[in-house]
C-alpha cells in the first residue's frame, strides 16, 4: 500500500466487477482506500465485505442487466467515473473436445461482459464529461495458451477492444485502458501453480523473482484512473514482473 495515499480519488465513484473476492477485492480495496465510493458486483453476495465497499448483485454476462447496474449505481450516487473490467477466470480444458457451451461461457464472461459494462457506462461519463475505463487482461492473450484455448482468445480480444473503445471514446473525455496480468499469487493458484514449493520455484523463474500479488495489480490500476495518468489511453500495461522466461533458453543450457 506504500504510495497510495499519494493518488485521490475523493468525490469519484467507481464499479468493480468481481470484486468481492481476489485480485478484484484487492482493486476496489485501494480504490476505496483512495477516497472512492466503490461498488462491486457478482452474481452471488459474499458473505461480508471490508468497510467501504458496497455490492450490487448482476449478472453481467446479460446486456441487460449489465445496463441494470450502472443504472442503478448512477441513481444512488450521481454519477459512475470508473470501471474495473475485472471478471473472468477459467477452468482448464481440451481445446480438441471443449464443447461449444463451454466456449460461448468463457468468451461471454471475459469478453462480453467487459462490452456490456463499457456500454452502459459510457452515457453517464460522456453526460459528466468522462470517466476512466480499465479492462483486466492477461498474458494469456498475447501468448499462447495451452488448456485455456478459449480463455487466451477472449483475452486477447478485450486488448483490441480496449484500444478501439479508446479510439471512439478519447471525444468523449473517455479514456480506456487495459492491465496485462502476468502469474499472480492468489488463493486459487494451488490449483494452477502446485503446491508452496512450486509456486516459489515459478516465482524465482520471473525476472523479479516472485509471482505477483493483488497490490501490484492494485496500484497499476489506481495510477490509470486517476489524473496522473490523464494522457494515457488505449494503453496495454504489462504487470507481470518482467515476463516469462523463454523456455528454449533452459534447453539451450541443457536444463
Amino acid at each position: 500500500m506504500q504510495g497510495r495515499q499519494q493518488i485521490d480519488l475523493s468525490g469519484r465513484v467507481a464499479i468493480v466487477t468481481g470484486g468481492t473476492r481476489g485480485l478484484g477485492l484487492a482493486m476496489a480495496q485501494a480504490l476505496a482506500a483512495s477516497g472512492a465510493r466503490v461498488v462491486v458486483c457478482g452474481r452471488n453476495a459474499p458473505e461480508s465485505l471490508p468497510a467501504g465497499l458496497t455490492f450490487h448483485a448482476a449478472d453481467i454476462r446479460e446486456a441487460d442487466q449489465a445496463r441494470g447496474l450502472v443504472d442503478a449505481v448512477v441513481a444512488e450516487h450521481g454519477r459512475i467515473d470508473i470501471l474495473v473490467n475485472n471478471a473472468g477466470g477459467s477452468p482448464q480444458a481440451d481445446a480438441a473436445t471443449a464443447s461449444p457451451r463451454f466456449f460461448d461461457a468463457i468468451v461471454r464472461l471475459n469478453l462480453h461482459a467487459a462490452m456490456y459494462m463499457a456500454q452502459a457506462a459510457h452515457a453517464p461519463m460522456k453526460a459528466q464529461g468522462g470517466g476512466s475505463v480499465v479492462n483486466i487482461a492477461s498474458v494469456s492473450g498475447i501468448r499462447p495458451s495451452p488448456q485455456t484455448a478459449a480463455y487466451g482468445a477472449a483475452k486477447a480480444g478485450l486488448l483490441n477492444l480496449t484500444q478501439s473503445l479508446a479510439q471512439e471514446w478519447g471525444p468523449d473525455g473517455i479514456r480506456v485502458n487495459a492491465v496485462i496480468v502476468g502469474l499472480m499469487q492468489t488463493e486459487t493458484a494451488g490449483a494452477t501453480y502446485g503446491d508452496a514449493e512450486a509456486q516459489a520455484a515459478v516465482g524465482h523463474s520471473l525476472p523479479l523473482r516472485r509471482m505477483g500479488r493483488g497490490e501490484d495489480i492494485a496500484g497499476a490500476v489506481l495510477w490509470l484512473c486517476s489524473d496522473l495518468a490523464s494522457w494515457v489511453s488505449g494503453a496495454r500495461i504489462n504487470v507481470d514482473g518482467g515476463g516469462e522466461r523463454p523456455y528454449f533458453l533452459d534447453l539451450v543450457k541443457g536444463n
